[in-house]
């Protein structure tokens, strides 16, 4: 049985940073895509960054890259999402995904075969 568990979320400050953590278990020793999405209220859900679990390459959304970076213990199976400089627009339930095969770069939710249950980052102003 895979289980996608994240934890690290918060409430805190703008300008500040949170590491967000994401361990699977149960998965295949596949090069499985591994990403997080978060989605805001009344917001659809959205990629936020990922790569390949054997790969070096990582991919990120515009509206994150320079702040938010990826990256992984495979030791431990384990995600991580570093978020620097934190906005109130970052405020969002933030989700761990892995998808076998994505079609294109950025994925769509459709894609991933599993969610963990997401952790909950607010940033005040």
């Amino acid at each position: 049985q895979v289980q996608l568990v994240e934890s690290g979320g918060g409430l805190v400050q703008a300008g500040t940073s949170l590491r967000l953590s994401c361990v699977a278990s149960g998965l295949s020793n596949e090069n499985w895509f591994m990403a997080w999405f978060r989605q805001a209220p009344g917001k659809e859900r959205e990629f936020v960054a990922g790569g390949r679990k054997l790969g070096r390459d990582k991919y990120s959304a515009d509206s994150v890259k320079d702040r938010f970076t990826i990256s992984r213990d495979n030791t431990k199976n384990t995600e991580y999402l570093q978020m620097n400089s934190l906005r109130p627009e970052d405020t969002a339930i933030y989700y761990c995904a892995a998808a076998y095969a994505i079609p294109y770069i950025p994925p769509p939710t459709s894609a991933f075969d599993f969610w963990g249950r997401g952790t909950q980052v607010t940033v005040s102003s």
